[in-house]
């Protein structure tokens, strides 16, 4: 099993739950973040003032899946969120040792 956690822009987080919805992704976890890459933020007036923006608003996307499906779902991320312009994103899989499902004691590939 691995573990995908996908940041990406968050204007594109309906476009991404839709696509992993299509390719057979039972669940994944949201969480509103901040930071930066290459974009190094921007500069942003408010009431006049001139003030420097050093984190941007993005979302994590976190799901796990059965290692047969990781090259599917990461070309799903990619298509829903690709731009090709500075701060698209990045996608990072991980190995999970062990995944148990706390109501009903599965583990493994059914606990997911």
């Amino acid at each position: 099993m691995k573990l995908i956690t996908a940041i990406i822009q968050p204007f594109k987080l309906n476009a991404v739950r839709g696509t992993l919805s299509g390719t057979g992704v039972l669940g994944i976890t949201i969480i509103e973040v901040k930071g930066f890459g290459r974009q190094k933020g921007h500069t942003d007036f408010y009431r006049g003032a001139e003030g420097s923006v050093d984190f941007l608003p993005k979302v994590k996307i976190v799901a796990a899946v059965e290692e047969a499906s990781v090259d599917r779902v990461i070309k799903a991320i990619e298509k829903a969120t690709r731009t090709g312009k500075i701060g698209d994103g990045k996608i990072f899989v991980t190995s999970i040792e062990q995944v148990i499902r706390i109501r009903t004691g599965e583990t493994g590939v059914l606990a997911i």
